[in-house]
């Protein structure tokens, strides 16, 4: 069982990385109290909590964090909904609670819809990496919130739940999806400033993000204050932000994890990633972070625009219309059941949403 969270200064003690922290540390601390958690009652809306019939030592709650940009929050909202079918059915006994970490550290107007909890971007600012900002929210979050669940599942906002998901973690264990571009030993070189060598070999560090993850709380809020520090460090740090670039901080929790002993069972089937991924199989989860594009006769046509296409990106300033077309029938080749899946259910999610032509019109 890993250890109680919240004794002394924050576990990121490497001088590789500490003094290039120590001003930020500062100053979070006087201006929100970074190590002192505030009582739960002060935070009373904060979480959902699922009915009591589905009450189990193993539930999990459900975590997301977002932005509060448009692109993000049409995604959450579809989310949220695949979140709550998957928890009604069968299976879903151990899907607790459900909160969408708000880091704009101000209210919008789907508070009421989501279950959320608004948290202070950094102070620093994101230096133009947005997720930057996601660490610092869940150690907020972790301190401030009144989670009535023993485990969390971190997600995404482009995460759409297929299937209840049962508490995937074990004996102490998180439970993580691997993600093949995530390459410890490849990048040891750089990795080692902020994992010495007297922390253990660099096959420590999992292939892993914090997304999709299931972990004990308690774990979770031993990494979460060093997931944030080694974030900042690796973004200040001239290699490994030009190394790690975008998936940055996943590296980071990757790390962080290692650093606090946390091992994690690793599950091709958490999810799955069309249009790579051509079939849903055993997964629990799809994750579209991909564009899916094909030409006329159904070949892929990755990193070009196809004459038929879903891709998130196309709903950045405006989330998308109702009843997105399927790809026609009769092409030579047959587009994959997870893509055809996928809009299927972005499709039945904005059906269900009586706003949604309104809200998609802006």
């Amino acid at each position: 069982m890993a250890a109680p969270c919240g004794r002394g200064a924050l576990p990121l003690v490497f001088v590789a990385i500490s003094a290039a922290l120590l001003t930020y540390n500062a100053l979070v601390s006087s201006r929100s109290g970074l190590l002192l958690p505030l009582a739960s009652s002060s935070f009373p809306t904060a979480t959902a909590t699922a009915t009591a019939s589905s009450s189990s030592a193993r539930r999990f709650h459900t975590a997301v964090t977002a932005s509060g940009s448009v692109y993000n929050t049409w995604q959450c909202r579809v989310m949220y909904h695949w979140f709550k079918e998957a928890r009604r059915g069968p299976g879903g006994g151990e899907m607790g609670g459900f909160t969408r970490i708000l880091h704009s550290g101000k209210h919008d107007e789907f508070v009421d819809e989501i279950p959320t909890f608004v948290a202070d971007p950094l102070v620093e600012g994101d230096q133009g990496y947005i997720v930057l900002n996601r660490p610092w929210a869940f150690v907020q979050w972790l301190q401030k919130a009144d989670i009535k669940e023993d485990y969390i599942l971190m997600a995404e906002p482009d995460h759409i739940i297929v299937k209840p998901i049962p508490n995937l973690s074990r004996d102490g264990r998180a439970a993580a999806f691997p993600f093949f571009y995530i390459e410890p030993e490849k990048n040891e070189k750089v990795l080692r400033k902020f994992f010495p060598e007297d922390k253990g070999p660099i096959t420590k560090i999992d292939p892993i993000g914090n997304s999709p993850v299931i972990i004990e709380k308690e774990s979770l809020a031993r990494i979460a204050p060093t997931w944030m520090n080694v974030s900042i460090a690796m973004k200040k740090d001239p290699d490994a932000d030009k190394t790690f670039g975008w998936v940055l901080e996943m590296y980071a929790y990757a790390v962080a994890s290692a650093i606090h002993g946390v091992g994690n069972i690793l599950r091709k089937d958490f999810m799955i990633q069309p249009p790579w991924d051509l079939e849903i199989g055993d997964a629990f989860i799809i994750h579209y972070t991909y564009g899916c594009d094909y030409d006329k006769e159904g070949k892929l046509t990755y990193a070009k625009v196809g004459a038929w296409r879903f891709d998130k990106r196309q709903y950045m300033e405006k989330p998308p219309p109702r009843n997105l077309p399927l790809p026609p029938n009769g092409l030579p080749n047959r587009i994959p059941q997870s893509v055809v899946t996928l809009v299927m259910m972005v499709n039945e999610a904005t059906a269900s949403m009586p706003d949604w032509d309104t809200y998609a019109a802006g």
